[in-house]
């Protein structure tokens, strides 16, 4: 089927090529990001049929109003010559996708030929996120392994796998995939470095606090809770981390004071 034929299949009416602007996107791959997660090949083979006919939007704002493009099709490229950042071949999935042709929106095309509207960002639903070191399966328990850091020979990061449903793609400012974005375009490296080192820090920063967050949950007295507070804590942001350490250490406090008139209580 040509592109025409295949947008056509999501229109209520035929469109003719002069009516519909086209354009190629670099979804996601399966390198590790900046959030230190990645999708195995197999998410990102599931990903290629659930992201047929997904819209595009803005920053992941879920309403009627953004919406902007569509995907008609999808494929997976594999890059011998590129790797990933542990030595893994290159397999990215990329899109192609439409727009209307309008007044209203000449100058977002415009914008994306220039490349200014670039970078993008995919939501959807993964239902398991591996340990790179040892398979664990964070979306029901925790394990030792801290993201970032390596064991031997392995990087841990976490893999996501089982992918149950896609959302949206969103053109953002800073995507968790440096590489995800409209695809033909030649960007000067120099321009998105304080961008990038910002990004770096807050990484490291989120990974620091989640350590600190993991230690203080394995340190309760019930294994069941401690257990659930480390699935939880693995799945939040660095403001929720740094929230849920506060409200840990408070609580820890509070059961040390408890714990000292106690034993006062008993002495007298």
């Amino acid at each position: 089927m040509t592109p025409i034929e295949k947008i056509n299949q999501f229109t209520r009416r035929e469109l003719s090529e002069e009516e519909v602007y086209l354009f190629d996107i670099i979804l996601c791959d399966n390198d590790i990001d900046r959030d230190l997660e990645c999708f195995s090949e197999n998410a990102l083979a599931q990903m290629q049929k659930l992201f047929i006919g997904k819209t595009g939007i803005f920053d992941h704002n879920l309403q009627s109003a953004g919406q902007t493009a569509r995907i008609y099709d999808t494929e997976l490229v594999r890059s011998p010559d590129q790797k990933t950042k542990d030595g893994r071949t290159l397999l990215s999935l990329k899109a192609h996708a439409y727009m209307i042709r309008t007044d209203s929106n000449l100058d977002f095309i415009k914008e994306i030929d220039a490349g200014i509207k670039k970078e993008v960002s995919v939501s959807c639903s993964a239902g398991k996120r591996l340990c790179s070191v040892c398979g664990t399966d964070k979306a029901q328990s925790c394990c030792n392994h801290i993201a970032g850091k390596k064991y031997g020979q392995k990087s841990c990061y976490t893999i996501l796998e089982d992918i149950q449903d896609a959302y949206e793609w969103s053109f953002v400012a800073v995507p968790a995939q440096p590489a995800a974005g409209v695809t033909k375009y030649f960007k000067n490296a120099s321009s998105s470095a304080p961008d990038t080192e910002l990004s770096e820090l807050l990484s490291d920063l989120e990974q620091q606090t989640r350590s600190e967050v993991l230690a203080l949950c394995r340190n309760q007295s019930q294994e069941p809770v401690s257990k659930a507070l480390c699935i939880a804590a693995e799945k939040m942001d660095l403001r929720e981390l740094v929230q849920f350490k506060k409200s840990l250490i408070e609580q820890e406090h509070s059961l040390s004071q408890a714990a000292v008139q106690l034993a006062d209580f008993r002495q007298k």
